[in-house]
């Protein structure tokens, strides 16, 4: 029997390949820790509307999520939310402003919709972020303007991401907003990612070892990206997935394939040994 109660996957850049898809090795795998006990948990900064596509893939198997990277913790089994960890308006507010002045697509995150506008949708792929278009065309509630739309959802929004047009728009916007009552993490292509302070992935994996009744000692964090350093660090056993970038590799204790190549595979071959 493994040590460890709680397996916690990042889902973009781990759970799913390259292409947004689970495989079928990395299912099997999956369905085969949930098999021997371990309570499988997503870690993501994924809405749960963004979960949709995978739902019937994960049912019986994954059963509790961090989401918004750890503003809401969700049961998936029955559709209920656990806790939520929402921005004081005007932090949000904040945010989405500087967003506008760099002409950055302001993505807004609650516990029950991913929003943004359509003009932003629609260049999300001049923004880095072409590989999610589509899911944002099918999913995302579609706003006039950003701000009146936070102002709508006082007391729900629990992630505000900024899609930058270019390294420079976002040196800019993590300089001004330096200073933010907000947790700001570095994200895929010229992407920031802002939870209220205190809100990481590290939290939502202690708010899921709370629910499930174990340790953060009896927990596997896997990741791939800055957003999961937090969760790595608390984690009893940290994993990088092999696409990781070198720093997120140095601080894991262990480092697996690649997403491409079934590294959640090789985490459950472990754990199960």
């Amino acid at each position: 029997m493994s040590a460890y109660r709680l397996l916690a996957l990042d889902m973009d850049g781990t759970l799913l390949t390259s292409d947004k898809r689970i495989s079928a090795r990395t299912l099997e795998s999956v369905r085969l820790a949930a098999r021997h006990g371990i309570a499988v948990a997503l870690s993501t900064g994924r809405a749960v509307t963004e979960l949709f596509e995978y739902r019937g893939q994960m049912r019986g198997s994954i059963r509790y999520a961090s989401l918004l990277s750890g503003g809401h913790v969700y049961h998936l089994d029955d559709d209920r939310t656990i806790c939520t960890r929402p921005f004081e308006t005007d932090v949000a507010l904040a945010i989405a402003r500087q967003g506008l002045a760099e002409d950055a697509m302001v993505h807004v995150m609650t516990t029950s919709q991913s929003a943004a506008t359509h003009r932003d949708v629609e260049r999300m792929d001049e923004l880095g972020q072409g590989i999610y278009q589509e899911m944002f065309r099918r999913q995302c509630t579609f706003a006039d303007d950003m701000r009146d739309y936070i102002r709508a959802c006082e007391g729900q929004v629990c992630k505000v991401n900024l899609y930058h047009p270019s390294q420079e728009a976002r040196a800019r916007t993590i300089e001004a907003l330096r200073g933010i009552d907000a947790q700001m993490a570095v994200g895929e292509a010229a992407s920031v990612e802002f939870t209220p302070t205190g809100v990481t992935k590290a939290l939502g994996l202690q708010l899921l070892c709370e629910h499930v009744g174990c340790t953060m000692a009896e927990c596997v964090a896997v990741g791939d990206g800055f957003n999961d350093v937090e969760a790595l660090q608390a984690a009893g056993l940290s994993v990088a997935m092999g696409n990781a970038d070198e720093q997120i590799r140095r601080l894991a204790d262990v480092t697996v394939a690649d997403n491409d190549h079934d590294g959640i595979a090789e985490v459950v071959d472990l754990l199960l040994r």
